[in-house]
């Protein structure tokens, strides 16, 4: 620094005598930290640095310190501060040029300020000031180089105890132990880890070690508990007498300076490090930079431990998974592979390769024009492209051709799926084969076997009808012969009842053969009126069970409508017979008909025990029962009564229902629409 040049200023012109450099100091403080902030913010534009603002923290204590070395001489200037100087920007991250860069922006501010005011300082101030300046630069460097080179030499040592891949137990202990030998105050430190809610000491060396090990403090309690809650460091001047310390061992050891700061894996905490003096009341800069860095370097190998756990345990929830899967698909009778969006097998188990006729291990890696026969690769192929540009499932896709395991010729059903990831990325495509051989096979015999005996039915339906009409009409011709006593009149009357109830079953029988085989009931319309159909069945019914009274009730005068009459009659009959059955033997079975807006509404009822619950969802399927048969009652029948009804009213498009309760004994209700809605029309 040049004093500035004063043989054309006379001194007198200026107003008197000229100021020290502490007095300039003092009276420009304000001034000189704006213009050094201004050239700093200068500096960083020029340089376009990413790092934020250089540290102005402690140049307002610098330029007071510098004021009192001017006056009471060098010895004024106390180390501390430059060391404090140096810490903070090594802290920061700064470099030893950057360091010097600061202190050149102040030497410069500070002759700027002298040119501005064309002030010229007492005689050698200026030399003074800047032999001071020049000191408090050295220092700070020498400190800053000192530091640097003190935390490299640890951390080199910190990366030694990593080598043998030690458990974080033992390698957070040799991190702490490479500290207590560079910090020659710290008689004791630990490292505390994060866990649910509460910190528990993994890591202890120095004082009362095996004390605190597995000691808990929880998150907000103590003083590094609530430390952990706020993010934060912590300082206690007196740790053996200050009540924020909970943990015992620490208080008895007698410490005095504890510090501790937060494990941070960027904005998670993982836990807590402390290190504590038992002959000193503070720690210096030196040492408290230093152990930031061992809290970094602990922190970083606590985060890459903790993700070197979960990837370790994924990997084996991944080879347990995929050893589960390995032994399902080789356990499963079903044949199941996996194939990529390029068709190539991924996974195949045994029961699948042995259909393809090649080897599991062959499956891998190929596509399925290499490893299916050629005969079958198309509509697989077609299937699995489907799946792959719809991404829904293909199902029920039907193979046939030569089975290699066994022979012969085969039957298989495929599936098909798409394989995704759990956040929807299409993996590929899955497959399932299941051999149907067998099944077809049998369900082909069962089939024929129903056929056969449907057919069966209809052939003896027609055959027995004949003999029985000339049975019946003798029976009609005999019970006209006047000179029948009461017996014989009985006889006739029994074979009436008789040929009536076979001519009923045969009829069902024939009605159900027709059902079976395709054809349907067939049905032939006529507009008729219901009052009359009922009327003449209920007559020739009365005439079969003449001790029975059937009534019929009808209600509004409107009982017209398209109906087959025969169909009408047939359901009315079997379900008055059935009413007769199930009533008791002295009450009657009423038949009522209303008339309503588009049906004709008919309702049979008997007094009788009420139906079975066990019974009702079946009540209408073929070959059931609508009461539980009593041991030694030998009247049976073949079921197909309310099957017959059930189906006449459909293809009508009517419905029927019953209702049944103790008490209240059965009703059958049936609703016929006068004209036959539209067909796909749901009946209420």
């Amino acid at each position: 620094m040049q004093e500035p040049d004063s043989h054309s200023v006379d001194e007198d012109a200026r107003g008197g005598p000229r100021p020290s450099a502490a007095e300039f100091l003092r009276a420009n403080h304000d001034a000189l930290l704006t213009d050094w902030q201004q050239a700093v913010f200068e500096h960083l534009g020029r340089t376009d640095s990413a790092r934020p603002p250089w540290l102005i923290d402690h140049m307002p204590e610098l330029l007071t310190a510098l004021a009192d070395a001017m006056e009471l001489g060098p010895e004024a200037l106390d180390e501390r501060l430059e060391a404090a100087h140096a810490a903070a920007r090594l802290d920061a991250g700064f470099n030893l040029g950057e360091v010097a860069q600061e202190y050149a922006l102040l030497r410069r501010c500070i002759l700027h300020r002298l040119e501005a005011r064309e002030q010229r300082l007492r005689p050698g101030d200026l030399t003074r000031l800047e032999e001071t300046l020049d000191r408090v630069v050295t220092r700070t460097m020498t400190f800053f180089w000192d530091m640097k080179q003190r935390i490299l030499q640890t951390l080199d040592r910190m990366s030694e105890a990593t080598l043998d891949d030690p458990d974080m137990e033992t390698l957070l202990e040799r991190l702490l132990t490479r500290l207590m030998e560079s910090a020659l105050t710290v008689d004791t430190a630990a490292v505390m880890l994060l866990e649910d809610d509460a910190l528990v000491v993994r890591a202890s060396v120095g004082l009362s070690t095996d004390e605190v090990k597995g000691l808990r403090v929880p998150v907000g309690q103590g003083v590094s508990g609530l430390a952990a809650l706020e993010r934060r460091p912590f300082f206690v001047r007196s740790a053996a007498t200050d009540p924020r310390v909970l943990f015992g061992p620490l208080r008895r050891a007698g410490l005095r300076a504890l510090y501790g700061l937060p494990l941070m894996d960027g904005e998670r905490l993982l836990g807590m490090a402390y290190m504590g003096s038992r002959t000193a009341f503070a720690f210096s800069d030196a040492d408290v930079l230093l152990f930031h860095a061992v809290a970094e370097r602990s922190s970083a190998h606590i985060a890459q431990t903790e993700l070197h756990a979960r990837e370790h345990e994924a990997r084996q929830e991944a080879e347990r998974s995929l050893a589960l899967l390995d032994s399902l698909l080789e356990a499963a009778p079903v044949g199941i592979a996996f194939l990529d969006p390029e068709l190539r097998y991924l996974r195949i188990n045994g029961t699948l390769a042995r259909l393809n006729n090649k080897p599991v291990e062959d499956h891998r890696g190929r596509t399925l024009h290499e490893m299916v026969r050629i005969g079958a690769v198309a509509p697989i192929e077609r299937a699995l492209r489907q799946v792959l540009d719809t991404g829904r499932p293909v199902q029920d896709v039907l193979l046939e051709g030569p089975d290699p395991v066994r022979g012969r010729a085969g039957i298989w059903r495929a599936d098909y799926f798409p394989v995704r990831t759990s956040d929807g990325v299409l993996l590929g495509v899955g497959s399932t084969v299941v051999d149907i051989t067998d099944h077809k096979r049998a369900e082909t015999a069962l089939q024929q076997a129903i056929d056969f005996r449907e057919e069966l039915i209809a052939v003896l339906g027609h055959d027995l009808r004949n003999p029985l009409h000339a049975v019946n009409a003798s029976a009609f011709m005999l019970g006209k012969v006047p000179a029948l006593d009461t017996t014989a009149r009985r006889s006739v009357d029994r074979i009436r009842k008789a040929t009536a109830r076979m001519t009923r079953m045969i009829n069902d029988i024939l009605d159900f053969a027709r059902s079976r085989l395709g054809g349907g009931i067939p049905v032939t319309r006529q507009h008729v009126n219901m009052e009359e159909l009922c009327q003449g069945m209920l007559e020739e019914l009365q005439v079969v069970y003449p001790e029975r009274p059937l009534v019929l009730e009808v209600h509004g005068d409107d009982l017209w409508g398209d109906w087959d009459p025969d169909r009408v009659t047939q359901v009315l009959g079997n379900l008055v017979v059935n009413a007769l059955q199930h009533a008791k033997s002295d009450t009657p079975v009423v038949t009522t008909l209303t008339s309503e807006a588009k049906d004709v509404v008919m309702r049979v009822c008997n007094e009788g025990d009420p139906i079975p619950p066990e019974l009702l969802p079946h009540l209408f399927d073929p070959f059931k029962q609508s009461s539980v048969p009593k041991a030694g009652n030998k009247h049976r029948s073949l079921g197909l009564g309310l099957y017959i009804v059930s189906e006449i009213v459909q293809v009508h498009r009517g419905s029927v229902r019953v209702e049944t309760a103790a008490g209240d004994g059965t009703a059958f209700t049936v609703r016929w629409p006068r004209i036959p809605p539209p067909l796909g029309y749901l009946t209420p």
